[in-house]
């Protein structure tokens, strides 16, 4: 069986030093030392610039290395993205071009000529042929995106190609890859944590497994950081000899079957009834979010005083300014954050500051506090709790809802993987991780009583 895994590696540019050390001891450094231990590995990778640049700026550029290691060998192919990590969707032509450029030129600083992307990641997935029309243009030959995008099943025996977009220099339409969305959600709440699980649902799902692939995506933090003892699961799923590793881009030579579809817009993170509701983008711009409104009005205030000014400084503060955990953080879909949401808006407030134009920065800074001033107001009124339990509801029950059916003996191996990291971390003095794991033993047993 041929499988093509992805992984999406992120921090935001105003992330805290103490938690891209933390994620990289307990993801990124793990995951990448894993797959240099092990040849046979494959990966479609995809790392925003900015967290390249933390990794340098705090001392992590063994994991800069190790991923420059593996694109040399071949075992990595990394794709093209947005420096900054904004939705591209919902910002003009020429902030989309400009941060996938800054993105390209960070990552040819840092692994030169091995960086030869092919394919795009774009942020969160959120896609639509907006942003399709713009990354072909710029000559990238395929686009990640979420199932939902197709409209209806995907065949994973074929390659598809969006409907009337060419690729920039060639006859051949823009391809688009769909993440199996089912399958890529059992890897993430480790119900195929062990090889027996994975294959099995592998056969269930192919039976005849020479003529279809595999395709899963997925947060990279999850393995490790988000799901401590993760990372080792994953990385015995690559030791498999039943499994053929490739590249996302290897597929389209691999299978020949084509189909030229239309797609509709969505993320990786849309549900079926935002899909029915014709909100693609809900969890980052959610008409019935008071503080969603407020930040994008701040947003394109950023946009437009900065162009007028056209000055170096008010871009560099802009390029970053526009990453989308601010919008993310305030959708309470479950998560929420005033403290994100406040950083995001004093980042966008000082762009405006920067450009020079009192009348927009006395607007922009009007903007500030009334988004505090909302976000407060939801967070007293018991509105955001009222929306993030509902939201964790359905999340929890997709992610988790087969863990009650898995075989007793598989979920005592998974059990017995993790209890082993824990007294291994614990022996290194590393008591916070520990803890972790020990949670999630305990969350795991608590489905061996059901």
């Amino acid at each position: 069986m041929i499988w093509a895994n992805f992984l999406h590696f992120y921090q935001p540019p105003t992330q805290k030093k103490y938690w891209v050390d933390k994620v990289t001891d307990e993801c990124y450094r793990r995951v990448v030392a894993g797959f240099l231990e092990n040849p046979k590995a494959k990966l479609t990778l995809n790392i925003n610039s900015v967290l390249c640049e933390l990794w340098e700026k705090w001392g992590h550029g063994d994991v800069i290395d190790g991923v420059k290691k593996l694109l040399e060998r071949g075992q990595v192919e990394l794709t093209g993205s947005a420096k900054f990590h904004p939705l591209l969707p919902q910002f003009p032509k020429e902030i989309v071009i400009r941060q996938i450029k800054l993105n390209d030129e960070a990552h040819r600083r840092f692994f030169g000529k091995s960086y030869q992307p092919r394919g795009f990641f774009p942020p969160e997935m959120a896609y639509n042929r907006y942003l399709a029309q713009v990354v072909s243009e710029l000559g990238f030959e395929w686009i990640i995106g979420e199932e939902l995008s197709l409209g209806k099943p995907v065949d994973y025996s074929k390659i598809y190609e969006v409907k009337d977009i060419p690729v920039a220099g060639s006859s051949q339409n823009l391809k688009m890859f769909f993440r199996d969305r089912s399958f890529s959600y059992k890897v993430l709440a480790g119900y195929l944590g062990t090889g027996k699980l994975f294959l099995d649902e592998l056969r269930s799902r192919f039976p005849d497994d020479n003529s279809h692939f595999l395709l899963t995506a997925m947060d990279g933090e999850t393995f490790g950081h988000h799901r401590p003892g993760m990372e080792r699961l994953l990385l015995d799923l690559f030791k498999l000899d039943e499994i053929e590793l490739v590249h996302i881009s290897d597929l389209s030579a691999l299978f020949a079957n084509r189909e030229v579809v239309e797609t509709v817009p969505s993320t990786w993170a849309l549900m079926e009834h935002e899909v029915e509701k014709n909100l693609p983008f809900a969890r980052w711009d959610d008409p019935e979010n008071g503080v969603h409104k407020l930040q994008w009005e701040l947003t394109n205030l950023a946009i437009e005083a900065v162009k007028r000014s056209n000055n170096a400084r008010s871009w560099l503060l802009l390029d970053s300014a526009v990453h989308s955990d601010q919008f993310w953080w305030a959708s309470a879909k479950p998560w929420w954050s005033v403290e994100y949401i406040e950083r995001g808006a004093k980042e966008l407030m000082e762009a405006v500051k920067s450009a020079g134009w009192k009348e927009e920065s006395e607007k922009a800074q009007a903007l500030y506090y009334k988004i505090l001033e909302t976000a407060f107001e939801y967070q007293r009124s018991g509105m955001v709790d009222e929306i993030s339990r509902k939201e964790d509801e359905t999340i929890r029950m997709r992610t988790d809802q087969t863990l009650p059916a898995m075989p007793k003996d598989e979920l005592l191996k998974i059990i017995g993987t993790i209890r082993k990291e824990m007294l291994a971390v614990a022996q290194n003095s590393e008591y916070e991780r520990a803890a972790q794991l020990r949670d999630r033993i305990k969350e795991l047993e608590g489905y061996l009583k059901n």
